[in-house]
């Protein structure tokens, strides 16, 4: 892992080894995309890396399955592609499970596997 908080894959590795693993602070803001409409965005520094691995992971319209954590509570997302970078759903369910809303900052970590 990097001093940033990012682990990339390299050649050789296990292929349960995720692709990609990430950590950041993240704000929560509303966008009138796709549902559910509460999203965090990805860090601009970390975006090369996310589309390294969805060359490999990606399944359509841009889109990237990831696991994901929002302060500690997992889940199965995919990320979408928004003006050069990816925003991060968080669904209604665990948002009201944290009492997240919008504008709070949230710990994410999250990470990016190869297509089984």
């Amino acid at each position: 892992m990097s001093a940033d908080g990012v682990v990339v894959a390299e050649a050789g590795m296990n292929q349960s080894d995720p692709l990609l693993e990430i950590s950041f602070p993240g704000k929560v803001i509303h966008w009138r995309g796709p549902a559910p409409f509460y999203f965090v965005a990805l860090p601009d520094d970390q975006v090369g890396e996310v589309r390294w691995a969805a060359r490999i992971a990606s399944y359509g319209w841009g889109c990237v399955p990831v696991d994901a954590s929002a302060d500690q509570l997992a889940f199965s997302t995919a990320l979408f592609p928004k003006d050069g970078g990816y925003m991060l759903p968080l669904k209604a369910e665990e948002r009201k499970k944290l009492g997240i809303d919008l504008g709070d900052v949230v710990a994410i970590t999250m990470q990016i596997n190869a297509p089984h």
